[in-house]
């Protein structure tokens, strides 16, 4: 099994930044895709921001300009650096990969846990 932990959440005023951070751990065999997303309440999970093994970012209309994400292959993690928050960015923030096991190339959707990222006006 493929395992996400993110870390770096917390609370921080509107313009602030933050980094949060996804390390993949387990029995990992290739890792594909590495993704952001974000629930905030009331509302579905969106798509933040994504990375493919090449490099090739893309990232959500609301957060372009503002967010960067980075990958570290060696390190099987991601990154999410985020600048000038809004107070429309407060959600729990997860991150996802798409993984195979080692031994396999059956790749499927992984999720971490969910780290939390408060903005205050």
């Amino acid at each position: 099994q493929v395992q996400l932990v993110e870390s770096g959440g917390g609370s921080v005023q509107a313009g602030g930044s933050l980094r949060l951070s996804c390390a993949a751990s387990g029995s990992i065999g290739s890792i594909s895709t590495m993704s952001w997303y974000r629930q905030a309440p009331g509302n579905q999970r969106e798509l933040v921001a994504t990375i493919t093994n090449n490099g090739i970012t893309t990232y959500a209309d609301s957060v372009k300009g503002r967010f960067t994400i980075s990958r570290d292959y060696d390190k099987n993690a991601e990154y999410l650096q985020m600048n000038s928050l809004k107070p429309e960015d407060t959600a729990v923030y997860y991150c996802y990969a798409y993984a195979a096991v080692a031994g396999t190339w059956r790749f499927s959707g992984v999720w971490g846990q969910g780290t939390l990222v408060t903005v205050s006006s």
